[in-house]
């Protein structure tokens, strides 16, 4: 049998795989947390159930979309090829048996658990790191770092479960909603500018390559204060400065026309959230709303909306198709920003609404997925529509 025996265009390049798997995971998590968390279903789980949810958001959802970002946008800053057919099977096999194995702790030994969630992170920095260095592309090597770094918070997560730490969980968590937040940052800097002159002829946008280092940096230290659990005025103050540095960051790219163009808009609202985030850890770091609110304003906001957006972008650029969606794919940036709208602003706004608010989000969530599976499915599993490889 030949090394290249999975010709399926699925595999031909990291994104179809990789979004495909999210996109539908995405539904499937929030189905059973929601059945979970209301008390209809109960299951056997590795996990607890708080740290179930929070862990495959974090490391199952939100991993798959950089995994397939990842190995896409390094065969475009390499010009090496990056994994595609029986490989990138097998790390997408290997990715997908993390999220099934926990439901099966009565069977399989917890650290065998541990070691093939764990193992997913590491082998996706491996196979990234071999065409960087081939290339001589080191500067982003900071990419392997990250992932690394996260790999590191999965671990601490898992440290408590089995039972060799007692209280490492939290941090292992803050940890990586901070690198995936970092690495968020690290990229809009990138694509941001970019795609927004590519969006809307005669645009410039303005670098700032100070304003760059000084918004990720103020970033950076709000995340190492929550790690620490150092609150107050102290980490009010930077997260004050961490919004002023972005939201002039922000505004060099900005233009009014943005919103004429979904693909543009869905992302600055996802930085939006971000944004949002911080000012939500200000004003928990004195007591004025519960922590959890900036928890899901960088999640479910910054995050989900941003994977979204990015997810729908690069799918259409790398199958050669137009850069501009369907009405039912900007009905669904739509409702992904109400899932977090409803599970952020509404519960600061009116606590006492936070079930119903928390159920509505829900539905916008899944109607959100939903519309991007059946879009998205027939050309993340079908060739480039210019015949071109990838």
């Amino acid at each position: 049998m030949s090394k290249q025996n999975i010709n399926h265009p699925l595999f031909a390049l990291g994104f179809r795989a990789f979004f495909a798997l999210a996109g539908l995971f995405a539904l499937l998590l929030i189905t059973l947390w929601t059945s979970i968390f209301n008390g209809t279903l109960m299951v056997d789980n590795y996990f607890p159930n708080i740290y179930w949810h929070a862990h495959e958001m974090l490391l199952g959802y939100s991993v798959a979309v950089i995994a397939g970002f990842l190995l896409t946008a390094v065969k475009n800053w390499t010009g090496v090829q990056t994994l595609q057919g029986d490989k990138l099977l097998g790390l997408c096999l290997l990715w997908v048996y993390g999220r099934l194995v926990p439901f099966y702790s009565e069977l399989i030994p917890d650290e065998l658990i541990a070691l093939v969630d764990f193992s997913f992170l590491p082998m996706l920095a491996f196979f990234l790191a071999k065409p960087i260095l081939k290339a001589g592309n080191v500067k982003n090597l900071f990419f392997i770092g990250l992932l690394l770094l996260m790999a590191l918070g999965n671990g601490l997560i898992h440290a408590e479960i089995l039972g060799m730490t007692e209280s490492s969980a939290e941090t292992g968590l803050d940890l990586v909603v901070a690198i995936i937040i970092m690495i968020i940052l690290v990229i809009a800097g990138r694509v941001f500018p970019f795609f927004t002159e590519k969006g809307l002829k005669g645009v410039i946008a303005i670098r700032n390559p100070l304003l760059d280092i000084l918004s990720v940096a103020t970033s950076a230290v709000v995340f190492l204060l929550l790690i620490f659990d150092i609150n107050g005025w102290v980490l009010t103050g930077c997260s004050i400065l961490a919004v002023i540095a972005n939201t002039l960051r922000v505004a060099g790219w900005y233009v009014q026309k943005i919103w004429y163009v979904p693909l543009l808009w869905v992302l600055y609202m996802g930085y939006g959230w971000i944004m949002l985030g911080f000012i939500f850890v200000s004003l928990a770091s004195i007591s004025i709303v519960p922590s959890s609110l900036a928890t899901h304003a960088f999640t479910v906001g910054g995050i989900g909306v941003l994977t979204l957006g990015m997810m729908a972008r690069v799918s259409l650029g790398h199958t050669g198709r137009a850069l501009k969606v369907s009405n039912t794919i900007a009905v669904a940036f739509v409702l992904i920003n109400l899932a977090a709208l409803f599970r952020v602003v509404m519960p600061a706004m009116v606590p006492s609404g936070f079930t119903d608010f928390l159920m509505i989000s829900t539905y916008c969530w899944l109607a959100a997925f939903s519309l991007f599976i059946y879009v998205y499915a027939p050309i993340l599993s079908t060739a480039r529509v210019d015949g071109k490889a990838g």
